[in-house]
């Protein structure tokens, strides 16, 4: 559940206008799949500061997050 919620909020965060983000608010499940361990291995300690803090961790550390997750971002305009 808790892994789920962490891809929830990255790609919440990542959606790039309001109609968007309310058709898509939680991402596909190959999003969230994409995603989820790099925020689990680069950003567990900011998950408590909220989804903008989640996202620039995982911009500070594109060069190390996946390709999945990384061609997520660019599919948001992050």
């Amino acid at each position: 559940m808790r892994k789920l919620l962490l891809a929830l909020t990255v790609l919440s965060a990542s959606l790039s206008t309001a109609a968007f983000a309310q058709q898509q608010r939680s991402g596909t499940p190959e999003e969230q799949k994409a995603c989820t361990r790099d925020v689990q291995k680069f950003c567990r300690p900011v998950i408590d500061q909220g989804d903008f803090t989640i996202l620039a961790c995982l911009k500070e550390n594109r060069s190390k997050i996946s390709p999945a997750c990384d061609q997520v971002l660019k599919t948001h305009n992050q």
